[in-house]
C-alpha cells in the first residue's frame, strides 16, 4: 500500500464552514464523462457558488465573464447539464442536482416516449437560445 503524505502541510484542505463541494460520484458513476469542458467548467462554478440547497442566481453575463465563454457556449454547457441531470435551470434560478436520482435514471432503461420534451419546452429552449 502506497502511504500519501502531503506535499504542503500548510495548506492541507478543510471543509470550510460556507457550503461548497463536489460529490465524488461525478467521477465514479461516470457523470463527467458526458459532459463537455464548457459543462463541466459551468458544473464547477455551479457546485462552487451554490446554497447548501444547491441553488445560485448567477446570470448569463456574469457566467460568461467569469468562466471565458460566448453565450452560444453557455447555452450549449447548460443544456448539456439540464439533458445529462446534473442541474435544473428556470430563469434566472440554476439548481445543481442530486446525483442519487442521476444514478438511478442511468441504471432505469426508459422507452423513448419517456425522453421526448413537450412543444412549450422545444420552444423554450428555442427562445433561450438552448439546444
Amino acid at each position: 500500500m502506497v502511504s500519501k503524505v502531503p506535499i504542503v502541510d500548510e495548506r492541507i484542505r478543510k471543509v470550510p464552514r460556507h457550503f461548497s463541494w463536489i460529490d465524488h460520484r461525478l467521477v465514479r458513476d461516470r457523470h463527467i464523462e458526458n459532459c463537455s469542458n464548457a459543462a463541466a467548467a459551468l458544473y464547477l462554478f455551479l457546485v462552487t457558488v451554490g446554497d447548501v440547497k444547491g441553488l445560485s442566481y448567477y446570470g448569463d453575463k456574469s457566467i460568461i465573464k467569469r468562466l471565458s465563454m460566448d453565450q452560444s457556449t453557455l447555452n450549449k454547457a447548460r443544456a448539456n447539464l439540464i439533458r445529462i441531470g446534473l442541474i435544473a435551470w428556470q430563469k434566472p434560478l440554476y439548481q445543481v442536482l442530486s446525483l442519487d436520482r442521476a444514478q438511478r435514471e442511468k441504471q432505469a432503461p426508459r422507452s423513448n416516449m419517456d425522453n421526448a420534451l413537450s412543444l412549450g419546452d422545444i420552444l423554450k429552449m428555442a427562445r433561450e437560445g438552448t439546444s
